[in-house]
């Protein structure tokens, strides 16, 4: 039995680098704004299952930065680095009609409208102009389709785990 969405966690971000000499991280942030990362707690850090108190951040120029409770020297801050921060899925507000959070979807699978399955979500780019669906079939290279609501993607269930999109096998092809 798989665990519910609301208890698995969700990378909001990750510890990317030192800031000063008492132990503060920089802090990069997937969340939109960036600022919001802190407002979602608690924090896991790394593969630990001990929630992760932030007692103080500060956008320093384009820089997020914390101070994590129990890292108080650059030593301990070091063995942070590269470490992903994971919240609860429960922790995030519900998404407006329409959206979704990138790690819903991903191992949700993608079939076209004549029902071929192209292969599962592995996740999603950020292009600028549409978010990109990566999907990785049973064999053979990644596929590429645009997250264009109503134009490329016609259906999302995420109780049935299915992405239906207009997307001709042919364009594959060509």
């Amino acid at each position: 039995m798989t665990a519910p969405k609301s208890a698995e966690p969700v990378i909001i971000g990750h510890i990317n680098g030192l800031w000063g000499v008492q132990g503060w991280v920089r802090v990069f942030s997937d969340t939109r704004p960036p600022i919001a990362i802190f407002d979602y707690q608690p924090w896991y850090v790394g593969d630990g299952d001990t929630p992760v108190e932030v007692l103080h951040w500060r956008k320093q120029g384009p820089r997020l930065v914390a101070c994590l409770k129990g890292v108080s020297t650059p030593e301990q801050a070091q063995e942070l680095i590269n470490a992903e921060i994971r919240v609860p899925r429960n922790a995030l507000p519900e998404p407006p009609g329409g959206e979704y959070y990138w790690s819903d979807l991903v191992g949700l699978e993608v079939y076209n409208l004549e029902d071929h399955c192209y292969g599962k979500v592995a996740g999603l780019i950020e292009t600028g102009a549409n978010d990109v669906l990566d999907i990785h079939p049973d064999s053979g290279p990644p596929v590429l389709i645009p997250f264009a609501s109503g134009r490329v993607v016609k259906s999302v269930d995420l109780e049935a785990g299915r992405i239906v999109v207009d997307w001709p096998l042919a364009w594959l092809e060509e």
